[in-house]
């Protein structure tokens, strides 16, 4: 699913999904988790980006989330486990939007 030249920077296990962070894109993999035989790929390009937030893991939260707003209006919110780095993931994701 990748193009020539481009590059898998993060691969996460979200709670919902499996999330791509590329240096062009992000992909959403959802597994049906009834049955696990239907899968659907999802490509949203850094270029379509309007804004994009994260929100840590407080004291006694167990996960944190990213969200991003799409010029289409498409937002995807990913929730991430307490222990993943998100101030790391929003690093990365500033490094091809900005």
């Amino acid at each position: 699913m990748l193009v020539i030249g481009e590059n898998i920077i993060q691969c996460f296990q979200t709670v919902r999904d499996q999330v791509v962070f590329t240096d062009k894109r992000v992909i959403v993999v959802n597994v049906q988790r009834i049955t696990g035989k239907k899968t659907s790929y999802f490509s949203y390009p850094y270029s379509k980006v309007l804004y994009f937030g994260i929100e840590t893991a407080g004291v006694l939260d167990i996960d944190s989330e990213l969200i991003m707003t799409f010029a289409n209006g498409t937002v995807l919110q990913f929730d991430f486990r307490s222990k993943v780095d998100i101030k790391g993931i929003c690093s990365n994701i500033q490094q091809y939007i900005l």
